[in-house]
Protein backbone atom coordinates (compact mmCIF):
# COMPACT_ATOMS: atom_id res chain seq x y z
CA UNK A 1 0.00 0.00 0.00
CA UNK A 2 1.17 3.57 -0.66
CA UNK A 3 0.67 6.78 1.27
CA UNK A 4 -0.63 9.94 -0.37
CA UNK A 5 -3.08 12.76 0.32
CA UNK A 6 -3.58 11.30 3.85
CA UNK A 7 -5.20 8.24 2.24
CA UNK A 8 -3.74 4.73 2.36
CA UNK A 9 -4.22 3.41 -1.17
CA UNK A 10 -4.96 -0.26 -1.76
CA UNK A 11 -2.61 -1.87 -4.30
CA UNK A 12 -4.18 -5.34 -4.27
CA UNK A 13 -7.45 -7.04 -3.45
CA UNK A 14 -8.15 -10.37 -1.80
CA UNK A 15 -10.66 -12.41 -3.80
CA UNK A 16 -12.39 -14.91 -1.52
CA UNK A 17 -14.22 -16.65 -4.34
CA UNK A 18 -15.75 -19.86 -2.97
CA UNK A 19 -13.17 -20.35 -0.21
CA UNK A 20 -15.92 -20.37 2.43
CA UNK A 21 -17.05 -23.75 1.01
CA UNK A 22 -13.90 -25.83 1.74
CA UNK A 23 -15.75 -29.16 1.74
CA UNK A 24 -16.74 -28.83 -1.91
CA UNK A 25 -13.65 -27.04 -3.22
CA UNK A 26 -12.53 -29.97 -5.37
CA UNK A 27 -16.06 -30.47 -6.75
CA UNK A 28 -16.42 -26.79 -7.63
CA UNK A 29 -12.99 -26.74 -9.28
CA UNK A 30 -13.75 -29.76 -11.47
CA UNK A 31 -17.22 -28.43 -12.35
CA UNK A 32 -15.96 -24.99 -13.38
CA UNK A 33 -12.98 -26.45 -15.23
CA UNK A 34 -15.19 -28.81 -17.26
CA UNK A 35 -17.66 -26.00 -17.93
CA UNK A 36 -14.88 -23.72 -19.15
CA UNK A 37 -13.39 -26.40 -21.42
CA UNK A 38 -16.84 -27.18 -22.87
CA UNK A 39 -17.51 -23.46 -23.41
CA UNK A 40 -14.21 -23.00 -25.23
CA UNK A 41 -14.73 -26.11 -27.34
CA UNK A 42 -18.31 -25.37 -28.39
CA UNK A 43 -17.78 -21.70 -29.17
CA UNK A 44 -14.49 -22.24 -31.02
CA UNK A 45 -16.05 -25.10 -32.99
CA UNK A 46 -18.98 -22.91 -34.01
CA UNK A 47 -16.66 -20.09 -35.12
CA UNK A 48 -14.54 -22.51 -37.19
CA UNK A 49 -17.61 -24.20 -38.68
CA UNK A 50 -19.13 -20.88 -39.77
CA UNK A 51 -15.79 -19.72 -41.16
CA UNK A 52 -15.14 -22.88 -43.19
CA UNK A 53 -18.62 -23.65 -44.56
CA UNK A 54 -19.66 -21.35 -47.47
CA UNK A 55 -23.35 -22.14 -46.83
CA UNK A 56 -23.07 -20.32 -43.51
CA UNK A 57 -21.60 -17.12 -44.93
CA UNK A 58 -24.77 -15.15 -44.26
CA UNK A 59 -25.50 -12.18 -41.96
CA UNK A 60 -27.17 -14.33 -39.31
CA UNK A 61 -24.13 -16.61 -38.94
CA UNK A 62 -21.74 -13.67 -39.17
CA UNK A 63 -23.44 -12.25 -36.08
CA UNK A 64 -23.52 -15.68 -34.44
CA UNK A 65 -19.76 -16.17 -34.91
CA UNK A 66 -19.18 -12.78 -33.27
CA UNK A 67 -21.47 -13.80 -30.39
CA UNK A 68 -19.30 -16.88 -29.86
CA UNK A 69 -16.15 -14.73 -29.93
CA UNK A 70 -17.64 -12.32 -27.37
CA UNK A 71 -18.67 -15.23 -25.13
CA UNK A 72 -15.14 -16.67 -25.33
CA UNK A 73 -13.62 -13.37 -24.20
CA UNK A 74 -16.38 -12.86 -21.63
CA UNK A 75 -15.86 -16.18 -19.86
CA UNK A 76 -12.05 -16.05 -20.18
CA UNK A 77 -11.96 -12.72 -18.35
CA UNK A 78 -13.12 -14.38 -15.11
CA UNK A 79 -12.88 -18.18 -15.06
CA UNK A 80 -9.10 -18.81 -15.46
CA UNK A 81 -8.33 -16.50 -12.54
CA UNK A 82 -11.06 -18.12 -10.45
CA UNK A 83 -9.69 -21.61 -11.22
CA UNK A 84 -6.12 -20.61 -10.36
CA UNK A 85 -7.31 -19.24 -7.00
CA UNK A 86 -9.06 -22.40 -5.85
CA UNK A 87 -6.01 -23.97 -4.26
CA UNK A 88 -4.09 -20.82 -3.32
CA UNK A 89 -3.80 -19.79 0.31
CA UNK A 90 -3.71 -16.12 -0.65
CA UNK A 91 -6.11 -15.37 -3.50
CA UNK A 92 -4.91 -11.90 -4.41
CA UNK A 93 -5.31 -9.69 -7.46
CA UNK A 94 -3.53 -6.39 -8.00
CA UNK A 95 -5.56 -3.20 -8.32
CA UNK A 96 -4.50 -2.90 -11.97
CA UNK A 97 -5.38 -6.54 -12.62
CA UNK A 98 -8.79 -6.02 -11.05
CA UNK A 99 -9.50 -2.97 -13.21
CA UNK A 100 -8.33 -4.76 -16.37
CA UNK A 101 -10.50 -7.78 -15.55
CA UNK A 102 -13.56 -5.60 -15.07
CA UNK A 103 -12.76 -3.64 -18.25
CA UNK A 104 -12.70 -6.79 -20.40
CA UNK A 105 -15.71 -8.30 -18.63
CA UNK A 106 -17.75 -5.10 -18.98
CA UNK A 107 -16.71 -4.50 -22.60
CA UNK A 108 -17.83 -7.97 -23.65
CA UNK A 109 -21.06 -7.80 -21.65
CA UNK A 110 -22.08 -4.41 -23.09
CA UNK A 111 -21.06 -5.51 -26.59
CA UNK A 112 -23.20 -8.63 -26.28
CA UNK A 113 -26.17 -6.50 -25.26
CA UNK A 114 -25.78 -4.42 -28.45
CA UNK A 115 -25.22 -7.54 -30.55
CA UNK A 116 -28.51 -9.00 -29.34
CA UNK A 117 -30.21 -5.88 -30.74
CA UNK A 118 -28.37 -6.18 -34.06
CA UNK A 119 -29.43 -9.83 -34.34
CA UNK A 120 -33.05 -8.85 -33.62
CA UNK A 121 -32.91 -6.31 -36.47
CA UNK A 122 -31.44 -8.99 -38.73
CA UNK A 123 -34.37 -11.33 -37.94
CA UNK A 124 -36.82 -8.45 -38.54
CA UNK A 125 -35.31 -7.75 -41.97
CA UNK A 126 -35.29 -11.46 -42.88
CA UNK A 127 -38.96 -12.04 -42.00
CA UNK A 128 -40.53 -8.69 -42.82
CA UNK A 129 -38.73 -8.16 -46.16
CA UNK A 130 -37.42 -11.56 -47.32
CA UNK A 131 -37.09 -10.50 -50.97
CA UNK A 132 -35.03 -7.42 -50.05
CA UNK A 133 -33.12 -9.08 -47.21
CA UNK A 134 -29.82 -9.56 -49.05
CA UNK A 135 -29.78 -5.94 -50.21
CA UNK A 136 -30.91 -4.48 -46.87
CA UNK A 137 -28.55 -6.52 -44.67
CA UNK A 138 -25.49 -6.12 -46.86
CA UNK A 139 -21.98 -7.26 -45.88
CA UNK A 140 -21.00 -3.60 -45.45
CA UNK A 141 -23.91 -3.01 -43.07
CA UNK A 142 -23.05 -6.17 -41.10
CA UNK A 143 -19.45 -5.06 -40.61
CA UNK A 144 -20.61 -1.56 -39.69
CA UNK A 145 -23.09 -2.93 -37.13
CA UNK A 146 -20.40 -5.10 -35.55
CA UNK A 147 -17.94 -2.22 -35.41
CA UNK A 148 -20.66 -0.12 -33.78
CA UNK A 149 -21.36 -2.94 -31.32
CA UNK A 150 -17.74 -3.26 -30.23
CA UNK A 151 -17.23 0.51 -30.16
CA UNK A 152 -20.31 1.00 -27.97
CA UNK A 153 -19.19 -1.74 -25.57
CA UNK A 154 -15.66 -0.36 -25.43
CA UNK A 155 -16.86 3.21 -24.84
CA UNK A 156 -19.31 2.21 -22.11
CA UNK A 157 -16.71 0.09 -20.34
CA UNK A 158 -13.98 2.71 -20.66
CA UNK A 159 -16.23 5.34 -19.09
CA UNK A 160 -16.81 3.08 -16.10
CA UNK A 161 -13.12 2.32 -15.70
CA UNK A 162 -12.21 6.02 -15.86
CA UNK A 163 -14.81 6.68 -13.14
CA UNK A 164 -13.45 3.83 -11.00
CA UNK A 165 -9.92 5.20 -11.30
CA UNK A 166 -11.11 8.43 -9.67
CA UNK A 167 -12.14 6.52 -6.54
CA UNK A 168 -9.88 5.74 -3.59
CA UNK A 169 -9.63 2.35 -1.91
CA UNK A 170 -8.14 2.59 1.56
CA UNK A 171 -9.36 -0.64 3.14
CA UNK A 172 -10.75 -3.17 3.65
CA UNK A 173 -9.55 -4.89 0.48
CA UNK A 174 -11.53 -8.15 0.69
CA UNK A 175 -13.82 -8.93 -2.27
CA UNK A 176 -16.26 -11.70 -1.35
CA UNK A 177 -16.69 -12.76 -4.94
CA UNK A 178 -14.81 -14.71 -7.59
CA UNK A 179 -14.13 -11.70 -9.85
CA UNK A 180 -13.94 -7.92 -9.68
CA UNK A 181 -17.40 -6.57 -10.42
CA UNK A 182 -18.74 -3.05 -10.06
CA UNK A 183 -20.96 -3.60 -6.94
CA UNK A 184 -18.05 -5.09 -4.97
CA UNK A 185 -15.63 -2.33 -5.96
CA UNK A 186 -18.09 0.44 -5.09
CA UNK A 187 -18.79 -1.24 -1.76
CA UNK A 188 -15.06 -1.12 -0.89
CA UNK A 189 -14.46 2.48 -1.95
CA UNK A 190 -13.77 4.93 0.86
CA UNK A 191 -14.74 7.96 -1.25
CA UNK A 192 -18.05 9.24 -2.58
CA UNK A 193 -19.40 6.94 -5.30
CA UNK A 194 -22.42 9.04 -6.28
CA UNK A 195 -21.05 9.92 -9.73
CA UNK A 196 -20.26 6.27 -10.50
CA UNK A 197 -23.77 5.25 -9.44
CA UNK A 198 -25.25 7.91 -11.74
CA UNK A 199 -23.03 6.73 -14.60
CA UNK A 200 -24.11 3.13 -13.96
CA UNK A 201 -27.78 4.14 -14.13
CA UNK A 202 -27.18 5.99 -17.42
CA UNK A 203 -25.36 3.03 -18.95
CA UNK A 204 -28.09 0.69 -17.73
CA UNK A 205 -30.67 2.83 -19.51
CA UNK A 206 -28.61 2.91 -22.71
CA UNK A 207 -27.39 -0.69 -22.89
CA UNK A 208 -30.22 -2.32 -20.96
CA UNK A 209 -33.55 -0.54 -21.32
CA UNK A 210 -32.89 0.97 -24.78
CA UNK A 211 -31.68 -2.33 -26.23
CA UNK A 212 -34.57 -4.28 -24.71
CA UNK A 213 -37.06 -1.76 -26.13
CA UNK A 214 -35.41 -2.04 -29.56
CA UNK A 215 -35.58 -5.84 -29.41
CA UNK A 216 -39.22 -5.81 -28.26
CA UNK A 217 -40.10 -3.37 -31.05
CA UNK A 218 -38.36 -5.55 -33.64
CA UNK A 219 -40.25 -8.61 -32.48
CA UNK A 220 -43.49 -6.67 -32.48
CA UNK A 221 -43.03 -6.08 -36.21
CA UNK A 222 -41.85 -9.66 -36.67
CA UNK A 223 -45.00 -11.08 -35.05
CA UNK A 224 -47.15 -8.79 -37.18
CA UNK A 225 -45.38 -10.01 -40.32
CA UNK A 226 -45.68 -13.66 -39.30
CA UNK A 227 -49.40 -13.28 -38.69
CA UNK A 228 -49.79 -12.20 -42.32
CA UNK A 229 -48.35 -15.50 -43.56
CA UNK A 230 -51.25 -17.64 -44.77
CA UNK A 231 -49.79 -21.14 -44.39
CA UNK A 232 -49.32 -22.71 -40.96
CA UNK A 233 -46.06 -24.28 -42.14
CA UNK A 234 -44.73 -20.88 -43.18
CA UNK A 235 -45.64 -19.34 -39.85
CA UNK A 236 -44.02 -22.20 -37.97
CA UNK A 237 -40.82 -21.87 -39.99
CA UNK A 238 -40.71 -18.12 -39.37
CA UNK A 239 -41.21 -18.57 -35.62
CA UNK A 240 -38.49 -21.23 -35.52
CA UNK A 241 -35.95 -18.82 -37.05
CA UNK A 242 -36.53 -16.48 -34.09
CA UNK A 243 -36.84 -19.04 -31.29
CA UNK A 244 -33.09 -19.40 -30.66
CA UNK A 245 -32.48 -15.68 -30.51
CA UNK A 246 -35.47 -15.11 -28.24
CA UNK A 247 -34.22 -17.82 -25.88
CA UNK A 248 -30.71 -16.34 -25.77
CA UNK A 249 -32.07 -12.81 -25.20
CA UNK A 250 -34.37 -13.99 -22.41
CA UNK A 251 -31.57 -15.83 -20.59
CA UNK A 252 -29.07 -12.99 -21.01
CA UNK A 253 -31.26 -10.15 -19.77
CA UNK A 254 -33.30 -12.03 -17.15
CA UNK A 255 -30.22 -13.46 -15.42
CA UNK A 256 -28.35 -10.13 -15.45
CA UNK A 257 -31.34 -8.19 -14.14
CA UNK A 258 -32.06 -10.81 -11.47
CA UNK A 259 -28.49 -10.81 -10.14
CA UNK A 260 -28.08 -7.04 -10.01
CA UNK A 261 -31.52 -6.32 -8.57
CA UNK A 262 -31.33 -9.06 -5.93
CA UNK A 263 -27.71 -8.50 -4.91
CA UNK A 264 -27.16 -7.70 -1.26
CA UNK A 265 -24.24 -6.28 0.75
CA UNK A 266 -22.37 -5.15 -2.32
CA UNK A 267 -23.36 -8.25 -4.23
CA UNK A 268 -21.05 -10.48 -2.17
CA UNK A 269 -23.30 -12.98 -0.41
CA UNK A 270 -23.03 -16.70 -1.18
CA UNK A 271 -26.32 -16.48 -3.09
CA UNK A 272 -25.02 -13.59 -5.22
CA UNK A 273 -21.87 -15.50 -6.10
CA UNK A 274 -23.67 -18.65 -7.18
CA UNK A 275 -26.29 -16.60 -9.05
CA UNK A 276 -23.50 -14.75 -10.89
CA UNK A 277 -22.18 -18.09 -12.12
CA UNK A 278 -25.24 -18.40 -14.34
CA UNK A 279 -24.63 -15.32 -16.48
CA UNK A 280 -20.81 -15.42 -16.34
CA UNK A 281 -20.30 -19.16 -16.90
CA UNK A 282 -23.46 -21.02 -17.88
CA UNK A 283 -24.89 -18.69 -20.55
CA UNK A 284 -21.65 -18.54 -22.63
CA UNK A 285 -21.71 -22.35 -22.57
CA UNK A 286 -25.40 -22.60 -23.53
CA UNK A 287 -25.45 -20.07 -26.39
CA UNK A 288 -23.80 -22.38 -28.99
CA UNK A 289 -26.27 -25.14 -28.05
CA UNK A 290 -29.28 -22.81 -28.22
CA UNK A 291 -28.38 -21.77 -31.77
CA UNK A 292 -27.31 -25.24 -32.95
CA UNK A 293 -29.62 -27.93 -31.55
CA UNK A 294 -32.64 -27.17 -33.77
CA UNK A 295 -30.74 -25.47 -36.59
CA UNK A 296 -30.86 -27.56 -39.77
CA UNK A 297 -28.25 -25.42 -41.55
CA UNK A 298 -25.67 -25.91 -38.79
CA UNK A 299 -26.45 -29.63 -38.61
CA UNK A 300 -25.99 -29.83 -42.39
CA UNK A 301 -22.68 -27.96 -42.11
CA UNK A 302 -21.54 -30.39 -39.41
CA UNK A 303 -22.37 -33.36 -41.66
CA UNK A 304 -20.47 -31.81 -44.56
CA UNK A 305 -17.50 -31.11 -42.29
CA UNK A 306 -17.56 -34.68 -40.98
CA UNK A 307 -17.53 -36.04 -44.56
CA UNK A 308 -14.57 -33.82 -45.44
CA UNK A 309 -12.65 -34.96 -42.37
CA UNK A 310 -13.59 -38.59 -43.06
CA UNK A 311 -12.40 -38.41 -46.67
CA UNK A 312 -8.98 -37.04 -45.71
Amino acid sequence: MTEGRNITEITQFLLLGFSDFPRITALLFVTFLLTYVITLTWNLSLIILIKMDPHLHTPMYFFLSNLSFIDLCYVTSTIPKMLSNFFKKKQTMTFVGCIVQYFVFSTMGLSESCLMTAMAYDRYAAISNPLLYSSVISPTLCVGMMLGTYTAGLTGSLSQVCALLQLHFCGPNVIRHFFCDMPQLLHLSCTDTFFVHVLTVILTMIFGIANVLAIVTSYGYIVRSIMKITSAKGRSKAFNTCASHLTAVSLFYSSSIFVYLSSSSGGSSAFDRFASVFYTVVIPMLNPLIYSLRNKEIKGAMRRMSKKIGSC
